[in-house]
């Protein structure tokens, strides 16, 4: 897959290792200026030298998207200065890793690519991205999550060989670095290790040079220059850290479980009801400061991974998601019912992707339904071929549902104002039910029913 990740730092490094390794074609963006102390375990190292190599891969510094490309086509790390990843835009990439480690969202967003990933504190999966990575060192370390957000930063280091606060090396005034140490090198507690704007900075404790600043760049008072290690393993100043490869791990899982249901499973949202209970078009409600139907749209751009349809006789919803890119059904006799709905999806679906393995139907009158209910289903899914994996709450089962391929030809045979209820009654040992909150399944029929 290809696959840009922001932020060409060690611990964006050690995601970046553990996908080239798995035959991924990675491109890495950095800033003009790196202050990446590790960096000899750092493609960033790259911005100043041209070249990097880390445990025998390649990283090469490019100008251009066309660069980038070549160099990755001849199974190398390309490496360019953008700090703001514009190079996603002609690259377009299936997968965006934002690896920056700024303890903040810098401006990622879930709909940058296909699939989008935040590691660390920061993010939320199902607004900004759609998992999150925990980079916190600790029993969670190298978990993927698929609801919430990573540990919030502490501003304490983690342990290393029994240290915390004091292996870290920082800037004792603001000016130019100056390095005594070197990386690698045995330095004892008290040692001057390096010289920032001409005042000297000493080691607070006795270790082993794991990274420090390269001589020449300006550094801010208190900055982190430097980092000592207790454990005096010279091959951990060379090699890809425990904590990076573990993060790499999780990139690699989330990645791989991304790549499984990648354009494999297809999403059909029916809105095209006449609304006779509510007494108008429902869907043109007011939720919220905004059309119910809207709710449905924003999720279904962030779903651009996926064959995405919305079946609708509305022009305004029409519009609404076709500027959207997404993929309108048209349906101009909701009194057939929603099973004329689902039909005509489906057999779109299948005229356009005949090789799909299963389809997510889903309706526009649940607002408070989350993306990553979306997602768990799907990925369920994978996890289960063959089966009917449905939401549901205290063990009720209600929508959306996602329809193995199996299930295709008892679909096509609805009638009426029928959905698939019918054929979930007679296949209960076929369903795999996914619990989510009673307010998720809740619709919209009345306007009673609106939230105040």
């Amino acid at each position: 897959m290809k696959i840009l990740i922001k932020g060409a730092g060690d611990l964006a490094t050690g995601i970046a290792v553990r996908l080239y390794q798995c035959g991924h074609r990675i491109v890495m963006t950095e800033i003009a200026k790196p202050l990446t102390v590790r960096r000899m375990v750092a493609f960033s190292r790259a911005v100043y030298e041209n070249t990097a190599v880390v445990e025998d891969i390649c990283g090469e510094l490019v100008q251009s998207v066309k660069e980038a490309e070549q160099i990755v086509k001849n199974g190398r790390i390309a490496i360019v200065v953008d700090e703001e990843a514009k190079i996603r835009d002609t690259y377009q990439p299936d997968v965006i890793i934002d690896a920056i480690l700024a303890k903040k969202n810098l401006g990622t967003r879930m709909t940058d690519a296909p699939f989008v990933v935040g590691v660390g504190p920061g993010f939320t999966a199902g607004e900004d991205c759609h998992c999150v990575l925990e980079t916190k060192r600790g029993h969670t370390l190298g978990n993927v999550i698929w609801k919430g957000s990573a540990i919030p930063n502490t501003g304490v280091p983690g342990n290393v060989g029994g240290y915390t606060i004091e292996r870290l090396i920082r800037a004792s005034a603001q000016g130019e670095m100056e390095p005594v140490a070197h990386i690698g090198e045995l330095v004892q507690e008290g040692q001057v290790v390096a010289y920032t704007g001409k005042k000297p900075v000493y080691a607070k404790m006795t270790g082993i040079v794991r990274g420090m600043l390269q001589d020449g760049v300006t550094v801010e008072e208190n900055l982190k220059i430097g980092d000592i290690d207790a454990r005096c393993e010279r091959t951990h100043c060379f090699t890809v850290s425990d904590k990076a490869r573990s993060i790499g791990g999780a990139a690699l899982e989330a990645v791989t479980q991304f790549e499984r249901i990648y354009g494999k499973y297809a999403v059909i949202v029916l809105a095209a009801g006449s609304g006779i209970r509510f007494g108008s078009n429902k869907l043109l409600a007011n939720v919220q400061g905004k059309p119910m139907y809207e709710y449905m749209i924003r999720k279904l751009e962030a779903l651009k991974g996926f064959p995405v349809y919305l079946v609708t006789g509305y022009e305004q919803i029409r519009t609404a998601a076709e500027e959207k890119g997404i993929r309108v059904v048209d349906n101009f006799e909701p009194e057939l019912g929603i099973s004329h709905s689902l039909k005509l999806g489906l057999t779109m679906c299948l005229k356009e992707k005949p090789q799909i393995e299963g389809v997510l139907f889903s309706v526009c009158d649940q607002p408070d339904l989350t993306l990553v209910t979306m997602l768990t289903l799907i990925r369920t899914a994978m996890l289960h071929p063959g089966k009917i994996i449905c939401c549901g709450h205290d063990g009720v089962p209600g929508n959306p549902v996602l329809w193995d391929k199996d299930f295709f030809g008892s679909l096509m045979t609805l009638e009426g104002d029928t959905g698939g209820k019918r054929i979930l009654e007679h296949q209960k040992e076929q369903c795999v039910l996914v619990e989510t909150g009673a307010e998720e399944l809740k619709d919209i029929d009345r306007k009673k029913d609106l939230p105040e």
